[in-house]
């Protein structure tokens, strides 16, 4: 096999799971991006139930409309659906996803969980300092984290109160 006939192949499902273990996922999936659920009414909650709402380049108004979000998913075939711990998932889906990069899948795109927390205050008008790191939630982008991640199995209720399991999702788009 040569080094161009190496480079072309695509990770198998099995290898992008190990990535996303590796990176720090607690479980994994590859799934396709047509089974993603979006929906308008998901940017609603960021607005009126989240108090970051355009405080950060990251939340809505500022990331994809789920529209715009759709166009894109339907531009790929792969994708990989993860749980990572609190705090963790953005950080996961960013070395995700410049994994997935280097194993020559060049359109890999990253989504994590939450709002943007690496600078004490959005950097609007200079644009983001962090750019190899800073991901949109999967919900300001207006996906239904909720029915995506039981549509393939994954454990999710609703957080009643502190004591009840939490569990935080991302994904990485691959190819």
């Amino acid at each position: 096999m040569t080094a161009s006939t190496r480079s072309r192949r695509r990770p198998s499902p099995s290898q992008l799971i190990r990535m996303a273990l590796d990176a720090g996922a607690l479980q994994a999936k590859v799934i396709s991006p047509k089974t993603v659920k979006t929906a308008h009414w998901v940017r609603r909650k960021c607005q009126f139930g989240c108090g970051c709402w355009g405080t950060t380049l990251c939340c809505p108004p500022h990331s994809p409309s789920p529209a715009r979000t759709r166009r894109m998913l339907d531009e790929y075939q792969r994708a990989i659906l993860f749980e990572g711990p609190r705090g963790k998932v953005k950080k996961i889906a960013a070395a995700l996803e410049r994994q997935v990069f280097l194993a020559g899948c060049y359109k890999a795109f990253g989504m994590g969980a939450g709002p943007c927390r690496l600078c004490p205050r959005c950097a609007f008008e200079e644009g983001c300092r962090h750019p190899d790191q800073a991901r949109p939630a999967m919900e300001a982008c207006g996906i239904d984290v909720f029915a995506t991640v039981r549509r393939h199995g994954f454990a999710i209720e609703v957080v009643r109160s502190e004591s009840d399991p939490q569990h935080y999702f991302g994904l990485v788009l691959v190819d």
